[in-house]
């Protein structure tokens, strides 16, 4: 199986990227003035109807969000659109409150898995699902006109309010995609919140069901999020798994919609792993839909294969999490995801959920009585090596050069690897992968590439 895959996500596409607006705090497009602003179009956009006009607005826990959250709420009110605030929740929390309480557009203010220094903006249509390529464009079309910066009549201002109890409606929410008759009495279950977004309410939902909870990285400061914790850094939760003699761990990502799962024994179960679990559970009781699973790119040949010999499918997207959910909502599909731990479970929810991921892993647990260990690692995967290139335009995979060092490895892998290279969507860099048997091997493809890569980039 060999690829070499460019895919058509330009780093200079707009003011949204892969996953909403994205960049360095206090700096643009992450500065007041610019969320002021799209709050003011995507308000103008989504005040459609007879209706008061309803927007909500979540956030994680980094320090920025005291300016982005006022400037967006400012931006709703002045164009006629009352806010609900919902405070530091999961982005997915966001998503189902927009649905639950008939919102015209929700709003995560995160960043997901960076540092506490960047910010994003996640945009969410009345349905709860983000919002498709055309309708973040024709927001930011509103952003640059003046109809877009119209604002409302002294009467028509909005007003906002603070939602006392969403931490609880999104905890009873969670609770209920849990297997009616099971309970997670006997449990001992790490969970490290990343000090984001789900703080509170990831370890209250595990003890509810019935865990023993050893809860770590609880204790955001406003600098810390995603620092050392967090499902791009799991050697914590491995770590207290293993000193805990804990049966599972999960760690989730800044905003919650990401998860890592580790089993008794610290070992790692990446998102490959937890949608092949959850699939074939699904698959043996019927619950599967059409016959396969969503995922990306990225998702390793060995989730492939196994899926194969089970009779699935497995369908590739771009990478996104909305571009796996889209192919999922046309083609009748309800499992899906990314390698990185984005899992959708469109029974449940509208967008990746860790939390939710997190309970089925438990549930399967619970009921096969069998440690994680010999349950959850379903598949070989195939070694895979990543490295990201700087580079400031992603015309530098045009240069001749670099096409022509592609197409060596490409042949040099033949039919016993992949090869794909793309621009990041949320930040400027080229990201090169190689997969295939030999480990070494792959490894040398990617660093020569890599190698060509910056030199061209330094020459351009």
């Amino acid at each position: 199986m060999n690829l070499v895959v460019k895919l058509d996500v330009k780093m200079k596409r707009g003011l949204f990227g892969t996953d909403g607006i994205r960049g360095k705090s206090n700096v643009e497009p992450m500065t007041a003035e610019t969320a002021l602003g799209v709050a003011m179009a995507a308000g103008k956009y989504f005040s459609r109807g007879e209706h008061r006009p309803l927007a909500i607005i979540g956030k994680d826990t980094r320090l920025s969000n005291y300016m982005l959250e006022p400037a967006m709420q400012s931006g709703f009110i002045s164009v006629g659109m009352d806010v609900v605030l919902v405070g530091p929740m999961p982005t997915p929390a966001v998503a189902m409150l927009t649905r639950s309480l008939r919102a015209d557009v929700g709003v995560m203010i995160s960043a997901s898995h960076n540092p506490f220094e960047d910010n994003g903006i996640k945009l969410f249509g009345p349905d709860g699902y983000k919002l498709s390529d055309s309708v973040e464009e024709e927001i930011e079309q509103l952003l640059k006109s003046e109809h877009g910066q119209q604002l409302a009549r002294p009467a028509n201002i909005g007003r906002a309010r603070r939602l006392e109890d969403a931490s609880g409606r999104y905890i009873e929410f969670i609770k209920h995609t849990f297997p009616r008759g099971l309970s997670l009495d006997g449990l001992k279950i790490v969970i490290d919140c990343a000090h984001g977004a789900a703080y509170r309410v990831a370890p209250q939902v595990l003890h509810e069901l019935g865990a023993e909870v050893i809860s770590i990285a609880i204790e955001p400061n406003g600098l810390n999020i995603n620092e050392n914790f967090g499902a791009t850094a799991t050697t914590s939760m491995q770590d207290m798994v293993r000193e805990c003699n804990a049966h599972l761990g999960f760690a989730l990502d800044g905003d919650a919609d990401r998860l890592i799962v580790s089993d008794e024994n610290g070992a790692v179960l990446d998102g490959d792993q937890v949608m092949a679990l959850i699939a074939t559970k699904w698959h043996k009781s019927g619950e599967l839909n059409g016959g396969g699973v969503v995922a990306t790119v990225m998702s390793n040949m060995g989730l492939d294969k196994y899926f194969k010999n089970i009779g699935l499918e497995l369908i590739r997207t771009q990478v996104g999490d909305r571009y796996v959910l889209d192919h999922m909502r046309k083609n009748g599909y309800n499992v899906g995801g990314e390698q990185s731990g984005h899992i959708v479970l469109s029974d449940y929810s509208t967008t990746g959920d860790g939390l939710i991921a997190a309970l089925q892993v438990a549930a399967i647990a619970v009921e096969s009585g069998d440690p994680l260990s010999k349950i959850g690692h379903v598949f070989k995967p195939y070694p895979q090596v990543l490295k990201n290139v700087v580079v400031s335009d992603s015309k530098v995979l045009d240069d001749e050069e670099v096409k022509k060092v592609i197409n060596q490895k490409e042949a040099i892998l033949g039919s016993e690897g992949r090869l794909l290279i793309r621009p990041s969507g949320t930040e400027p860099v080229i990201r090169i992968m190689a997969e295939g048997k030999e480990k070494s091997k792959i490894k040398l493809i990617v660093d020569d590439i890599g190698e060509v890569l910056e030199r061209n980039a330094i020459k351009n």
